[in-house]
């Protein structure tokens, strides 16, 4: 009975890592992984995206997680899973065009874990001269042994009382 549980319990809790199949070249570093999520998210107004792309960067059950201040100054957050982000955001960055560039990016790792601390800037078009966005993505990425994941995406971006420190824009 015991040996049942047990078997039962892995079989449970174990994720089988089997999504849309990626590109080799995307996710065969964290470097690799990192250009491959802002590629495909990038691009100019009135280009579809692959969105299939993103789909095969991420675990089955990968995130992204805005964070943000409502009106009321209240601290909220979205918690979407990747299609619901293309749903609910991907219209609007191929009508309007969107172009987000890391300007710098922190890591650590552990085993098979990595955390990115990836800062960006956002522009409608790669020509604009400013962005009229910057900030920090918290990028969580798994190594199977096979290539990398993402497993989630939570950023915020910078206001008036969180300006990005000056150790997360440089390299």
């Amino acid at each position: 009975m015991k040996r049942a549980l047990t078997l039962i319990s892995a079989l449970l809790i174990s994720v089988n890592l089997q999504a849309q199949e990626a590109k080799p070249e995307d996710v065969k570093s964290p470097d690799a992984i990192l250009a491959a999520l802002y590629d495909v998210i990038s691009g100019p107004a009135g280009e579809k995206r692959d969105w299939d792309r993103m789909k095969s960067l991420f675990i089955p059950e990968g995130k992204l997680i805005p964070t943000f201040k409502n009106q009321q100054g209240q601290v909220q957050y979205l918690h979407w899973t990747v299609q619901e982000y293309i749903d609910r955001a991907g219209a609007s960055l191929e009508r309007d065009g969107f172009f987000e560039v890391e300007i710098s990016r922190k890591t650590e790792q552990y085993g098979t874990i990595m955390h990115a601390f990836s800062t960006y800037e956002s522009r409608r078009k790669l020509s604009d001269e400013n962005p009229f966005a910057r900030g920090i993505n918290s990028i969580q990425l798994l190594n199977d042994g096979k290539r990398w994941w993402i497993v989630s995406v939570f950023w915020m971006g910078e206001t008036p009382e969180y300006k990005l420190p000056e150790k997360y824009l440089k390299n």
